[in-house]
């Protein structure tokens, strides 16, 4: 999102991280790390800050950022857009189950032992000690620490995009039987999808949080026809 801000020019532009990855990528743009301290924090950075205009670009399950956002924008009258990937949808040969939460996930799993694979991030991990007969796969952007207490798991420290056919050898290499993902939507993280499909294996799909009521834009160029609408619309009002 922000390289493609950088391309439009005339922006001064900030992309705000929460930090909860310990290496993120470089961007073109200039970063904050962190949280606002709620929605008040948030729009009292809106106000300090002189922001015209304020896009939700965050992950489809980060859904209190999302919910402080629009309260923020709200409180202080900065026209807002989030930015929501159209989640996937089962096509022919896929064999879903669309579970609540990790804790239906993990029930779901059944007693008789199986072998999962688990690409959820890394909150919500712990609730699989709850199941300790499975033997589990777990691959997330910076290690789980400290270690889950389970006997038999394994970690992968990977970043995506994620290619049908890497995930398809990773999932045969490791006799993966079910897969727990969430519903992410976007091509970077499909190829567990695709591959679980072509492999014949289930996936136990988190359903997506109730997002709040907002403008919405499903892709980036959307987004920045919007935010030239609103900026133009605000300078022809002389704000």
């Amino acid at each position: 999102m922000g390289e493609s801000l950088v391309k439009r020019g005339g922006l001064e532009v900030t992309l705000s991280l929460a930090g909860r990855t310990a290496a993120p990528v470089k961007h073109a743009v200039p970063v904050r790390v962190g949280g606002f301290g709620g929605s008040d924090g948030l729009a009292d950075y809106l106000l300090r800050e002189e922001v015209d205009a304020l896009i939700d670009a965050t992950h489809p399950y980060a859904s209190v950022i999302s919910r402080n956002a629009v309260a923020a924008a709200r409180q202080v009258d900065v026209p807002l857009l989030a930015l929501r990937r159209p989640p996937w949808v089962a096509v022919a040969g896929d064999r879903w189950t669309e579970v609540s939460d990790v804790s239906e996930a993990v029930r779901a799993l059944g007693k008789v032992p199986r072998r999962v694979f688990v690409t959820i991030g890394r909150n919500g991990l712990a609730t699989f000690s709850q199941a300790p007969q499975h033997h589990y796969l777990i691959r997330s952007v910076d290690p789980v620490d400290p270690p889950l207490s389970l006997p038999h798991v394994a970690y992968v420290i990977a970043r995506g995009p994620f290619s049908e056919g890497d995930d398809r050898a990773l999932m045969a290499a490791h006799e993966i039987e079910i897969v727990i993902a969430k519903n992410s939507g976007g091509p970077a993280a499909y190829g567990k999808i695709a591959a679980a499909r072509s492999l014949g294996i289930s996936v136990l799909m988190l359903r997506r949080p109730a997002a709040p009521e907002a403008p919405t834009a499903a892709t980036v160029g959307d987004a920045i026809a919007w935010l030239d609408h609103t900026l133009t619309s605000a300078a022809a009002r002389g704000v």
